[in-house]
């Protein structure tokens, strides 16, 4: 395990969209390594995964063959997809367009996607969430058009100890659009902290 190589007995950890449901069921699963849990944007309520009735179609040698194809669309509208992150596209940094298509570089990039899609399941979280205990920050953008606001807003009032912020003018990546005021966020979470 991470933590063991890097003598870490407890971590915060931190997760933005899929990610954050990530770091939840880490905690769920290894209660006493995780100290809190810093949840950006997470999709819980809408990142239900593939729907059970599509998995099998998407099972089939066909699909398997033609998915990576499919796959492969979301190069051609990553531009798209990016814009609709942010609550000011323009305010885009080249370097950033650039760090956003590193992963579509990757050889079989388009494999690993679409396998990952085959794989996904609803991450039942919206059942447990009354088994969190351990001190949690939601973080949300006042913008966020992937995973709407108001999900975020939701999951902090239905979370047994969590605390919300919301960055203005923020999307879905408030980390990246709004830095200094999501570290303020961070920073006064942290310091509330035993």
């Amino acid at each position: 395990m991470l933590l063991d190589h890097f003598g870490v007995q407890q971590a915060i950890l931190v997760g933005n969209s899929a990610g954050g449901t990530v770091a939840m069921q880490a905690a769920l699963a290894l209660p006493e390594r995780v100290a809190g849990l810093v949840l950006v944007d997470p999709a819980v309520y809408s990142g239900g995964g593939t729907p059970a009735w599509v998995r099998p179609l998407l099972a089939t040698p066909q699909m398997r063959r033609l998915g990576p194809l499919v796959a492969r669309q979301l190069q051609a509208r990553s531009p798209e997809l990016i814009a609709l992150s942010w609550h000011n596209p323009d305010l885009i940094p080249p370097q950033t367009l650039a760090l956003y298509q590193k992963p579509l570089q990757v050889e079989n990039w388009d494999r690993a996607l679409w396998e990952f899609t085959l794989a996904s399941r609803s991450s039942g979280l919206v059942g447990k969430l009354d088994q969190f205990d351990l001190p949690v920050l939601v973080v949300t953008g006042d913008d966020d058009r992937v995973v709407p606001t108001a999900e975020s807003i939701r999951l902090a009032g239905e979370l047994p100890n969590a605390s919300l912020a919301v960055i203005a003018e923020a999307g879905h990546v408030p980390h990246e659009e709004k830095p200094a005021a999501f570290m303020e966020a961070v920073r006064n979470f942290l310091s509330n902290l035993d």
